[in-house]
């Protein structure tokens, strides 16, 4: 059977959040045809596997495409947010970008949508319903897959379990209908803070719980990112004792050491040194709840659970059948390669701006509508890499404010941020009285410790980066 042909402009692998972020621009800023291709049943691509508790862990403004809105404009009333921006549950993203899909893209006539697809490559994929092949005549390829995000549904962990173990992935804590004798968490990601806190939310005793964290994590308090004017002290204020903080620092290790004074990061225990920042955020209240587990164990990562023990890197420690261990050891996205942004025909959205994948995708779709040379491009759409050990913050807020200062110079880019909804730093500093004596403050704060802080960091880089030994 031969392949049925097709043609289109944009070409791109992966409708979930970042293809449909690129797609979005280019269906604003330009008249050019897109086929979205993508191996789930509809868009929003790990949102489809999610586990059923999940919720954003940033504010709901900072998600989903430009053209429409996601967050509520709430804030939340109860629980452990309480008195900040809304955080969309996984069933409201899902069905916002089903929304969008099926109410904005489709209807344009520009858009064509192949779900339950798998790539072959060379512009070439196969229904896994029909097995029927198609091959695309394009302009242009988006990799939107490159980031590869992981969840825990479908992770496989890097560790041996053997049978009659009672070990389920996270997505499975809500399917429990006789309480075991404990819970074992792996992991101490986005998932493993996720699933503890999901779990003493449903009145688990706390002394129930064990919780292997092979490496304590750096964390944001959520309450500096709202993007608000209500709370433009704690968010541009963050910025600025951010910045001064990098500047007044002697060491990198005194330099983590002010971060967490002036209030940048937090930490769940005050008496062990992270050694990993991902960029989660959390409040304080949720701090406050993961400390009341006092079983952490910190001995490494697990190598092999059996019936009777798991042991990790550092020792030993006893199980049983009935306790539960629960998987929360997948990394949300995983891959840690940096490529140019733009090659040619291919394009492989990645992070420009730190902690925010969509906003990046619509950055980059904007940058490839309204810009023609490559090499300015890439200037534009500097990879700000994937943060994983404590120190890789140095170089992801280095790039990131490299990226910053060149929109700064390029009146296109001022206008454009200003103009979309998912960049509301931007707005919230344009918007600002001239008569707010305070929040003038603030901003001369940022434009006076930027410069520096972006020296100190470049010095820290290259101590960083000096062979040793």
């Amino acid at each position: 059977m031969s392949d049925i042909k097709l043609k289109t402009d944009y070409l791109i692998a992966g409708s979930g959040a970042v293809g449909m972020a690129f797609a979005d621009i280019i269906l604003s800023e330009t008249d050019k045809d897109i086929i979205l291709v993508d191996r789930y049943p509809k868009p929003g691509g790990h949102w489809n596997v999610a586990y059923p508790y999940v919720t954003l862990h940033q504010p709901s403004q900072y998600y989903g495409v430009s053209s429409k809105e996601l967050s509520s404009g709430l804030k939340d009333q109860i629980g452990l947010n309480k008195g900040l921006s809304d955080l969309a549950s996984g069933q409201a993203v899902s069905a916002y970008y089903d929304d969008v899909m099926r109410h904005q893209f489709l209807p344009s006539g520009r858009v064509q949508y192949f779900p339950m697809c798998n790539f072959l490559g060379d512009g070439r994929f196969v229904c896994m319903l029909s097995g029927k092949t198609y091959t695309v005549d394009h302009q242009k390829m988006v990799d939107a897959t490159w980031l590869k995000t992981s969840v825990p549904s479908t992770h496989k962990p890097n560790f041996k379990v053997e049978d009659g173990v009672n070990f389920i992935p996270l997505n499975d804590l809500t399917k429990i209908t006789k309480a075991p004798d404990g819970y074992v968490v792996i992991g101490a990601g986005k998932t493993g803070i996720d699933a503890v806190l999901w779990l003493l939310e449903n009145r688990v005793d706390p002394d129930n719980i064990r919780w292997i964290m092979p490496r304590d994590a750096w964390l944001l308090d959520r309450k500096n990112t709202q993007p608000s004017e209500a709370f433009f002290e704690n968010t541009m204020g963050a910025q600025a004792s951010q910045f001064e903080a990098i500047i007044a620092s002697k060491s990198i290790e005194d330099m983590f050491n002010r971060l967490e004074d002036c209030g940048y990061f937090l930490r769940i225990d005050k008496n062990v040194r992270p050694k990993m920042f991902h960029g989660a955020t959390i409040s304080k209240m949720e701090v406050e709840e993961l400390r009341r587990v006092k079983q952490v164990i910190r001995l490494g990562r697990v190598q092999r659970i059996t019936k009777t023990e798991i042991i990790l890197d550092q020792g030993i420690i006893p199980t049983r059948a009935d306790i539960i261990h629960v998987d929360c050891s997948a990394r949300a996205v995983s891959n840690e390669e940096i490529k140019p942004v733009f090659e040619g025909k291919l394009i492989t959205p990645q992070m420009v701006r730190s902690y925010q994948p969509v906003f990046s995708a619509a950055a980059i779709a904007h940058v490839e509508a309204a810009y023609e040379d490559e090499d300015e491009k890439n200037r534009l759409c500097g990879v700000v890499p994937l943060p994983n050990h404590d120190t890789d913050y140095i170089r992801f807020t280095a790039a990131f404010m490299m990226n910053q200062y060149n929109w700064g110079q390029d009146r296109g880019m001022r206008h454009w941020l200003l103009d979309n909804r998912l960049d509301g730093f931007s707005k919230m500093a344009a918007n600002v009285d001239p008569e707010d004596a305070d929040k003038i403050a603030i901003l001369k704060r940022i434009r006076k410790s930027a410069p520096m802080a972006a020296m100190k960091l470049q010095q820290y880089l290259s101590q960083l980066e000096r062979p040793t030994g």
